[in-house]
């Protein structure tokens, strides 16, 4: 039964997939000269050299931690929106530490990483509390801190860490210590091995252990997990935290792989694709990983396309629209779902 079930998720995924590049292949018949060569540019784009194929594996790395950030929290039927500010205030905690703890070798990296972990976790702390205490909508208040963020770490590096020799509101650069390798000329992310990991280990934890089995109890029914003896509130909060120290690790891998220094200087939107990233992986970390990589592709294909065509790579933003909507249309194979649940049920009699 269950191998059928996930057949047809498999199924459904792939219908969608097809109907939203089909729709997309329209849109270009219109607005494209070339139609089949940019349609073609965008299938194949980030396989053709190696530098583009490690610009979708790089791309890839932020999707993958944020979208395993909210995918252990939508477990639990929490729907906190915050990893954009976890990731932005884990970056700063990442900063912090880069500039000032001991610069001994290995030891500073992992000590940089754990203080973005730790200043992402801070962040969530907020929208945790008030949720397990008093209720408060974790929608609005996380979506508030995203932006309490924001405006505080641009004020705390202009004001007492930013770099008057650079030409930008950028902080002074990371010791050597504090960097995380990259493979390759190309500058390979090795944090990819990072996220896809702590996919894995997680998804260990939500589907191999007592506490994960509490969380999926109180995402299916918070009223029965209570009535069963689990502490509702406690792992209502604690998978938040969670979730922020995931969300701060993203961006202190970011910034200690890629950049060396902090450099955003807006929001960079890693936070909210991690939601779509969730929801194309159904919640499932294990499914995160191919989910990110997809999404990553897509984005890299479309920015190859506009460079190569001029046509704008906005077009991808549609065809992420057109597949979350149909993925979560429940239903799409909705009758065949039901006739084999119909059908082993009757064999169980």
């Amino acid at each position: 039964m269950k191998r059928t079930l996930l057949l047809l998720e498999f199924t459904r995924f792939v219908i969608t997939v097809g109907i939203a590049l089909l729709i997309g292949y329209i849109f270009l018949l219109f607005i494209a000269d070339e139609p089949t060569e940019a349609f073609k540019l965008f299938l194949t784009g980030p396989m053709t050299t190696q530098r583009r194929f490690f610009e979708f594996l790089n791309n890839a790395v932020p999707l993958m931690m944020t979208g395993l950030a909210l995918s252990i929290v939508f477990q639990s039927k929490v729907f906190n929106i915050g990893a954009e500010g976890q990731l932005f205030f884990g970056a700063f905690g990442a900063m912090i530490f880069a500039l000032k703890a001991p610069q001994i070798p290995w030891l500073h990296l992992v000590i940089t990483l754990v203080g973005a972990a730790l200043f992402g976790s801070l962040w969530a702390f907020v929208p945790a509390i008030l949720k397990a205490k008093w209720k408060a909508s974790e929608l609005v208040s996380s979506l508030m801190m995203n932006y309490i963020s924001y405006f505080l770490v641009l004020f705390l590096v202009n004001n007492y860490f930013r770099d008057k020799t650079a030409g930008a509101l950028v902080s002074y650069r990371f010791p050597q210590s504090a960097w995380l390798s990259t493979l390759s000329r190309y500058r390979l992310n090795s944090g990819l091995f990072v996220a896809v990991a702590l996919s894995v280990l997680v998804g260990w934890l939500l589907y191999r252990t007592k506490w994960g089995y509490q969380i999926r109890v109180v995402g299916a029914n918070k009223k029965f997990g209570y009535y069963s003896g689990i502490k509702t509130i406690n792992v209502i909060f604690w998978v938040q935290i969670l979730s922020g120290a995931i969300a701060g690790l993203a961006g202190g891998i970011e910034l200690t792989a890629m950049y060396r220094r902090f450099v955003w200087q807006s929001l960079p939107g890693y936070g909210f694709d991690g939601i779509i990233v969730a929801i194309l992986a159904r919640n499932n970390p294990f499914l995160v990983i191919p989910s990110a990589l997809f999404i990553a592709y897509l984005r890299i294909g479309a920015n190859i396309m506009g460079r190569t065509t001029g046509i704008a790579p906005e077009i991808v933003v549609v065809l992420q629209s057109i597949m979350i909507l149909l993925i979560t249309a429940e239903a799409l194979l909705g009758r065949f779902k039901q006739k084999a649940v119909a059908k082993e049920a009757m064999k169980s009699e």
